[in-house]
């Protein structure tokens, strides 16, 4: 008695399809699974043999052999409890075998039979489309996340039983649909706003700058300055989520876990904030069985690493890769996964180890060397990744008790929404996205300097002692100027305002 039943499984952020192919022979009683299980697709068995039982089908006593194919692709997660129990039930004659092709299974089974959620919804549903399948049946957990798929059957389901009696002709399974509130809003609301912050008026335009080309920023300020209050606003300056940004970020939380119970899109740019205790793995991802990082989960969105120094060196080198190539790649013996990683970095740091290195109202205690070496955490080649060093200062008290506010989020998000529409025609059918992502064929084109600027520049590189890497960021941040004040070519005061977005440079610390 065989039975063949067609699953999914994930590998990086995709997903492939998985022919279950279970065999029920004369013998011994045992349960077999072939095809490189990890332990919880071994595991399967318990709770296979229990779900069939005590939802009141038979379970043969005869040898089982389930085999997963592709055979040499490791298998891991509990999303394949379903379409195991499924062939076995098909191998005894409970269900026609011939009915099981038109649709990929996925669920983790309890003991009682109910089918509980898991994790890869979104990419085997995908995979279901394009493999041509009538459609894809998932727990109900998972169907609004499967639904945005377009043009594919979704079946939401909840317990064994429901299955057998849908295959058996005893019941009938509504296709689950996504309704207009899954997809991405184009005016997206956010709790925190611009308007809150009294002050930093200077630091906000940086931020706005920022966002406009998806630069990375350093803030340096003393304690209570406001770096973490100005960092948690940045998503509700930036353009609102694409659909294709959305599913993608969406792949890469339903893969991690991350989705909330029910939830279908991730319809807001992500914002992380890691603990500076993190670990290599958990930055950038990896394990055992590689899972995305914070980088990943940052993608198309923000990744915000406060008390930057407190992280370990080799944590924040691991940067490197990522804030260039916008991925990561992970290899293992068993494979080798690459996962998105487009965002921007946004850090902030104290300017010494007690915080007030050059503030007027309190005392520094540091001395020149232990403010060298407190700096010196920060590598020359990391701080050259990042665009945009700005200091932020204590607020003064007239700003605190004016009660004034800025200007909203809207607004700001308004400018910085179509200095992007600039640069996504600017950079059409190139693969760059934002002037933070021009390569040096960009910038020979869309950066080119008359005199007075060019020779403003070449002062700056000798005087400053820039990089290569430093002079292609400043001339990157001058269009972004020159771009959100609607100029056609970036003038002297685009570039000089370029130049002082490298504090670090300009006080030699790099």
């Amino acid at each position: 008695m065989l039975a063949k039943v067609s699953s999914g499984a994930v590998i990086g952020i995709d997903a492939y399809v998985v022919d279950v192919e279970v065999d029920i022979s004369a013998g011994l009683p045992s349960f077999t699974t072939v095809g490189l299980p990890e332990a919880a697709v071994k595991e399967s068995k318990e709770r296979v043999k229990a779900a069939i039982q005590n939802s009141g089908y038979p379970f043969p006593d005869d040898r089982i052999t389930i085999n997963l194919a592709p055979a040499d692709v490791r298998k891991e997660g509990t999303g394949l409890d379903l379409p195991i129990a499924m062939g076995i039930l098909a191998a005894l004659n409970i269900v026609p075998g011939d009915l099981l092709s038109g649709y990929v299974m996925l669920g983790e089974l309890s003991l009682d039979g109910r089918i509980k959620p898991v994790r890869g919804a979104l990419p085997a549903a995908l995979t279901a489309k394009r493999s041509g399948y009538a459609g894809i049946m998932v727990p109900r957990e998972n169907s609004r996340e499967a639904a945005v798929v377009q043009n594919i059957s979704v079946l939401p389901v909840t317990h064994l039983a429901q299955v057998v009696d849908f295959y058996r002709g005893l019941g009938n399974i509504s296709p689950a649909k996504a309704g207009p509130g899954e997809f991405p809003s184009p005016s997206p609301d956010y709790a925190d706003d611009f308007a809150d912050v009294m002050g930093q008026e200077h630091v906000k335009r940086a931020l706005e700058v920022a966002a406009a080309g998806a630069h990375n920023l350093l803030m340096i300020g003393p304690p209570g300055s406001g770096k973490t209050m100005l960092a948690r606003r940045i998503p509700s300056i930036l353009p609102p989520m694409t659909f294709e940004e959305s599913l993608e970020t969406t792949r890469i939380y339903s893969v991690a876990g991350g989705l909330e119970r029910g939830q279908a899109l991730v319809t807001h740019r992500p914002f992380r904030s890691p603990h500076h205790t993190i670990s290599n793995a958990g930055l950038i991802g990896g394990g055992r069985i590689p899972r995305p990082g914070e980088v990943s989960l940052a993608h198309n969105g923000v990744l915000f690493l406060d008390e930057l120094p407190e992280f370990k060196k080799n944590v924040l080198e691991v940067l490197r890769q990522p804030l260039e190539d916008l991925s990561v790649t992970i290899s293992r013996v068993n494979a080798t996964l690459t996962y998105p990683a487009s965002f921007m970095l946004i850090s902030a740091m104290n300017p010494c180890p007690c915080g007030y290195h050059g503030d007027a109202a309190h005392e520094c205690r540091c001395s020149p060397t232990q403010i060298d070496r407190y700096l010196s955490r920060i590598s020359g080649p990391l701080l050259d990744r990042i665009d945009i060093h700005v200091e932020v200062p204590a607020v003064p008290y007239q700003d605190l008790a004016g009660g004034k506010g800025g200007e909203s989020s809207a607004a700001i998000r308004a400018r910085v929404s179509a200095a992007r529409e600039v640069q996504t025609l600017r950079f059409r059918r190139s693969g760059v996205h934002c002037n933070a992502q021009m390569g040096s064929r960009h910038l020979r084109r869309c950066c080119a300097l008359d005199g007075d600027a060019a020779a403003l520049l070449e002062a700056a590189v000798n005087r400053l002692g820039l990089s290569a890497r430093a002079y292609h960021r400043i001339l990157k941040i001058g269009r972004t100027i020159a771009d959100l004040a609607g100029a056609e070519s970036m003038r002297i005061d685009h570039l000089s305002e370029a130049i002082q977005y490298r504090s670090l440079d300009r006080k030699g610390r790099c």
